[in-house]
């Protein structure tokens, strides 16, 4: 099992000794001693959620309602659209899954979008909020939706490749959520974007250009936040470690799979111009000469 959110306010300088020159409103009639400098307009929160994430949570979470559900309705829906990879086996003989033939097709996505509990989806929520907020920001909501089936069905994959005779569903967003990091860290931190030292409003942090996947992959800090994440995952698969359900071990080759499908197929989903050789990246220095 796959284990897997002002207007600017008007100031005013002093009243000088000449009458104004039309009536004010009563909110800026006020005085000041001393001439007061408009502030900077306000950032926008880097993690408010743009609408297409909102969505896809939302959509996760009318979905879990389905453990209101009698049991054996349920299951029946976990076995309808969750992945199985024994379904797609040749040597099948006299087992019929829910679904039919076209369970063999939607359950590559639809997996993706079951969870075992709340924790199970609060788990993938914690890393879906920053890197998937960033992307949906980027690639608005089309692409966005587009991405994440798209990697649910890459993780799909890695998971039958390597559990072909599984009968056990496997559910769960992780595959995905792995998608958007991968993708994410292309132009995470570049400088002005979300993981830099210098970054503007959410909008502007999702849009500076990125870098293309050769120089990512010679970038320190990209290749730190690989081996880490990596380096988890394999933990994860030695181990045999389980989080929420109980038996319910984590599919991590559908994490790689989907992570190494969203990091090479990110400039198919990008709208960003590329950034220029000379582009400012992570490790440039910023303007008070940090690193």
């Amino acid at each position: 099992m796959h284990l897997h959110r002002a207007g600017k306010a008007a100031y005013l300088g002093p009243y000088d000794s000449k009458p104004p020159a039309k009536v004010l409103d009563p909110l800026e009639s006020q005085s000041y001693s001393s001439p007061v400098e408009p502030p900077d307009a306000p950032h926008e929160p880097i993690l408010t959620l743009p609408g297409a994430l909102t969505a896809y949570i939302a959509l996760i979470a009318a979905i879990h309602l389905r453990v209101l559900l009698p049991v054996d309705l349920e299951n029946w829906t976990i076995d309808v659209f969750g992945f199985i990879p024994k379904r797609y086996d040749s040597n099948l003989l006299n087992i019929t899954f829910p679904g039919g033939e076209g369970a063999k097709v939607w359950t590559f996505v639809t997996y993706s979008l079951l969870h075992a509990n709340l924790s199970h989806i609060g788990f993938n929520l914690l890393w879906l909020l920053p890197f998937g907020s960033a992307l949906a920001r980027r690639f608005g909501a089309v692409r966005f939706f587009v991405f994440m089936a798209v990697t649910a069905a890459a993780g799909a994959m890695a998971h039958l490749v390597t559990h072909e005779h599984t009968i056990a569903p496997m559910i769960g967003a992780s595959a995905s959520v792995s998608g958007a990091m991968a993708a994410a860290i292309r132009f995470a931190f570049v400088r002005g974007s979300f993981l830099s030292f210098h970054r503007g409003d959410a909008d502007a942090a999702a849009k500076v250009p990125a870098l293309s996947l050769s120089r990512a992959l010679r970038n320190a800090r990209v290749l730190g936040f690989l081996a880490v994440w990596f380096g988890v995952n394999i933990i994860f698969g030695l181990g045999s470690i389980s989080i929420g359900a109980e038996g319910a071990s984590v599919a991590w080759q559908a994490h790689i799979g989907g992570f190494l499908a969203g990091l090479m197929l990110f400039s198919l989903f990008d709208p960003v111009p590329r950034a220029t050789p000379h582009a400012a990246d992570a490790s440039s220095p910023d303007e008070s000469g940090r690193v």
